[in-house]
């Protein structure tokens, strides 16, 4: 079975994969990884706050991303930092940014990177 074809639970959240194979695809991780929680000391993406990136043939951008917790005092501002971010690079025509709580962000989440600059390593 291959994993498009497994079923999905009942309540999971649906996250497609990033566009990956997209030219644009390595350009728009970085400027994400040019954000930073204000509280802690890891960009957002090596933080595993960036769910998905999907660009299009039009260069549109759509990015799904969460926050470490919800009360994040920063939760009304970090999407337009990350649109922020990504808007000037060359080819990209339209950014939109998704804040979800689907599925709840975990420290399991961060990258090798990240776990090792906060000391979890």
């Amino acid at each position: 079975m291959s994993s498009t074809d497994a079923p999905q639970m009942e309540g999971a959240p649906l996250i497609k994969p990033s566009s990956t194979d997209h030219p644009l695809h390595e350009q728009v991780v970085e400027a994400c990884r040019s954000v930073y929680d204000p509280e802690i000391p890891v960009n957002i993406y090596d933080l595993g706050l960036v769910y998905t990136v999907e660009i299009n043939d039009q260069n549109e951008v759509h990015v799904t991303m969460t926050l470490t917790a919800p009360g994040c005092p920063v939760a009304g501002e970090m999407p337009g930092w990350v649109a922020e971010a990504i808007e000037p690079l060359p080819g990209v025509k339209h950014v939109d940014v998704e804040l979800t709580w689907e599925p709840p962000w975990g420290m399991d989440m961060m990258s090798d990177e990240a776990r090792l600059e906060l000391g979890f390593m």
